[in-house]
């Protein structure tokens, strides 16, 4: 096994297998995603700060089997910021005392090393945690827009505009992000005065309204086999215990594609062509934000 020892912000890291392919069809190695995860830093840790990362590992490439893992592992390091997390979905008091111990990724060296582990994709909450360790209110709204079969990017496209509309009239305004997979993320910023309970509802009585107004295009219910040519608009992932893929993560998937944020002028011309508008791979990504900044600034500015 290759090694190479390096210095990250005043932390020193070992990092090993630099030549290994995580992603066969590709051809992508370990060492260029441990470079793009180090290229897009400055935009995607704003989007990390305070949160809980579960990570999904794929030791052995994206075609071999892959774990979530939500507790820090066995050898963490001491630098490593931690929350520890009570385990009910509500957030309240734990059962048992029940805690998992989660890392915070709030810097280059945290971000180096989770790559390092072939953590291609980090999942957080759309809580933070406070200076006391302890989670906070939601300060983000987040729904998943799932196309279910026959439907794909151009019909989520043009269901989310609906759901831009439906959350401007909640005088919330929203955020288009690409799932890395199959379909669209939406966020909207959120005061804090609602707790997940409450986020979810708010949530949901988007995707519900939605469902009533436009049937044949979308649907609220999780069953799969009501999705057929519609879009699901998931609301639940809004939960205590839920998390969603962050902005700027990688995907386990076939090729690399990230979590990529959008214009809105580039999910209408989605919704009017059914080619214009596909999961971007992270040298497109990295591309795009040399160009453009941030395009989720004022999401977690």
């Amino acid at each position: 096994m290759t090694e190479v020892r390096v210095d990250v912000e005043g932390r020193t890291l070992t990092l090993s297998n630099l030549d290994k392919v995580l992603y066969p069809r590709t051809g992508t190695t370990k060492g260029e995603v441990i470079d793009y995860y180090a290229r897009i830093a400055p935009v995607m840790l704003p989007h990390l700060a305070a949160r809980a990362v579960t990570r999904v590992r794929w030791p052995h490439g994206v075609e071999q089997a892959s774990f979530f893992e939500k507790n820090a592992p066995a050898g963490t390091p001491s630098w490593v910021h931690t929350a520890r997390v009570p385990t009910t979905g509500s957030r309240g008091e734990s059962r048992h005392g029940d805690h998992l111990v989660f890392p915070v990724v709030d810097d280059l060296a945290t971000l180096t090393w989770l790559a390092n582990l072939a953590a291609l994709e980090l999942h957080v909450h759309q809580w933070t945690v406070g200076r006391n360790g302890q989670p906070r209110n939601p300060d983000r709204l987040v729904i998943d827009l799932d196309p279910g079969e026959g439907a794909g990017l151009h019909e989520c496209a043009a269901v989310a505009l609906l759901v831009r509309d439906a959350l401007a009239e909640r005088d919330l305004p929203a955020f288009p992000v690409t799932s890395g997979s199959k379909g669209l993320h939406l966020y909207a910023a959120l005061p804090g005065d609602l707790n997940p309970e409450g986020t979810t509802g708010l949530a949901k009585a988007v995707a519900e309204e939605l469902q009533a107004a436009h049937p044949k295009q979308v649907t609220a219910t999780m069953t799969k086999s009501r999705r057929s040519g519609k879009v699901f608009l998931d609301w639940s992932q809004n939960a205590g215990s839920k998390t969603t893929l962050s902005p700027y993560s990688l995907r386990g998937r076939e090729r690399p594609w990230v979590a990529a944020p959008l214009s809105w002028a580039e999910v209408e011309e989605g919704a009017e062509d059914p080619v214009a508008l596909e999961q971007l791979r992270f040298e497109q990504v990295l591309e795009r934000v040399s160009e453009r900044g941030d395009l989720l600034a004022d999401l977690d500015g």
